[in-house]
């Protein structure tokens, strides 16, 4: 089944209900954003030959016409490639080369800076817009393992590779939402402040499923004050937040004494989320949160957290369960394993394996590296973590940070979170470095919060409260700001590097 077919039946069902936005303007209604989908697909058909077997770069910021471009792509029956509109144009032509795409359409101040890899179009070009001239396409019909979506992951490790997702695939993803993430009703509306080259995007088809309202912020990604603002003129709003971005919409709803009125559900993941980070959102905001685990491999899909998990209190083990990424999505098998596949017991630390409907065909044009992420039909997601007895996920680490000190596994992890519990630290990062006499030692970089001076001896003498004396850092970094990649992520690469 076709993806866009929802766009379709929505379209029929309620033909003059809102669709998209642009900010609080409302753009198109369903059978508005339907014609304008069928005439754009009918449009990259005659002019790029866009079809089945064919792929769509979109690199670009969000905007409405962003999601009309992926569902007119999809319409068409092609593939897209999403490109995080924040990257450089060098790293952006790897993917455009490695993708080998038909077409990118591309934020007009990047396609000067682009080598012809492609055809290059922008959706403010005129000529882009005579594209939507009738007659509209049909829909083409697509099969589960059609190529819908080729994301392309971060990188932060080496090149990328492409994440091969079929309409089954995002099917799959999408029914997981309903079933372990929130409902959807009409009256909702996705608020699309994080990419929509990422998690966000892929949000988008449950969303037009069920007819629900489509919001891009008119800035085109997350402004804490612009987020405030449509909650209160628009209402019922459904966001999906990195950490990052919910710290800050905490830290501004403390500033301002905004109480989350207007959001129903914020939605985080895509990275760790420090217990003191949630307890304090909760605290600020009140029961608005449902944590996802995914990665592009398996999209949005592995565990979730349920919004009655994260604020309940009365649990004899809530604050255990508050720190895990919650249990399996409905989708989904999950297991932790030895290095040998091998399930573990309960409680012990091991690999994070998962398998089921929502996870990838493979990497794209890499059959080495799909060999070495998926074996037996399981996916190695690269997470160390542990199941507790009902089912509960608490993800250690990811496999290469782990640091191995006197014979001694560390997660870095464990580390952060009591660093995150000092009152005066605002972020915080730990990597092993190489010591002769340990084998790697224990580093910490901390960023203050404003207005407050970081001691390394008080720190020091806080960690030693909470973890082993082994577990705490040598050394103590103080530094402005943590490097991240375009999605939010420290790179931890970047700090061993710095160190």
């Amino acid at each position: 089944m076709n993806i866009a077919l929802w766009l379709a039946r929505a379209a029929l069902r309620t033909p003059d209900a809102p669709a998209l936005y642009a900010g609080d303007r409302l753009v198109a209604s369903y059978a508005e954003f339907r014609d304008r989908v069928a005439g754009l697909a009918a449009g990259l058909a005659a002019r790029y030959a866009i079809g089945p077997g064919t792929r769509v770069a979109i690199f670009d910021r969000n905007s409405p016409a962003y999601l009309e471009v992926m569902f007119a792509v999809w319409w068409a029956g092609a593939a897209v490639v999403p490109i995080n509109g924040k990257l450089h144009a060098r790293e952006a032509e790897v993917i455009l080369a490695d993708a080998d795409v038909a077409l990118a359409v591309v934020a007009g101040d990047q396609i000067a800076a682009l080598a012809a890899h492609c055809p290059l179009i922008s959706v403010t070009d005129p000529a882009f817009q005579a594209l939507y001239a009738p007659p509209a396409a049909e829909l083409v019909a697509a099969g589960a393992e059609d190529l819908a979506w080729l994301f392309y992951t971060s990188g932060t490790t080496g090149r990328p590779k492409g994440v091969m997702l079929g309409h089954g695939q995002l099917a799959a993803m999408s029914y997981g939402y309903l079933v372990d993430v929130d409902q959807v009703y009409p009256s909702d509306g996705a608020l699309y402040a994080a990419p929509l080259s990422h998690g966000a995007g892929l949000y988008a088809p449950v969303h037009v499923l069920k007819g629900a309202r489509n919001i891009v912020p008119a800035s085109g990604g997350f402004d804490a004050a612009e987020v405030v603002d449509l909650a209160t003129t628009l209402g019922n709003l459904h966001l999906f937040a990195a950490p990052t971005i919910v710290r800050r919409l905490v830290d501004h709803a403390k500033q301002t004494g905004w109480d989350g009125s207007g959001v129903r559900t914020i939605v985080y993941g895509g990275g760790p989320m420090y217990l003191a980070d949630i307890e304090d959102a909760v605290a600020t905001l009140g029961p608005r949160f449902v944590q996802i685990y995914g990665q592009g491999e398996s999209p949005m899909t592995i565990t979730a957290l349920a919004r009655a998990d994260i604020a309940d209190r009365t649990h004899p083990r809530w604050r255990e369960r508050l720190g895990s990424v919650g249990v399996a999505q409905a989708c989904v098998e999950l297991r932790v394993a030895d290095e040998t596949g091998a399930t573990l017991p309960p409680d012990q630390t091991g690999d994070v394996l998962v398998r089921g409907s929502p996870v990838m065909q493979g990497y794209w044009r890499n059959p080495k590296a799909t060999a070495e992420t998926l074996r037996d039909g399981w996916l190695w997601t690269g997470d160390l973590g542990s199941l507790d007895a009902d089912g509960y996920l608490t993800l250690k680490d990811r496999s290469k940070d782990v640091i191995i000190s006197g014979g001694s596994n560390i997660y870095p992890r464990e580390v952060e979170e009591v660093l995150l519990q000092h009152p005066d630290v605002a972020e915080a990062a730990v990597i092993g470095t190489p010591s002769a006499e340990w084998g790697e030692d224990v580093v910490a970089f901390v960023v203050a919060r404003a207005g407050a001076a970081l001691d390394p001896a008080a720190l020091d003498a806080h960690c030693l409260q909470s973890i082993a004396r082994f577990k705490r850092p040598k050394l103590y970094r103080v530094v402005e700001a943590l490097p991240k990649n375009n999605y939010g992520k420290v790179l931890k690469t970047a700090l061993r590097q710095l160190a």
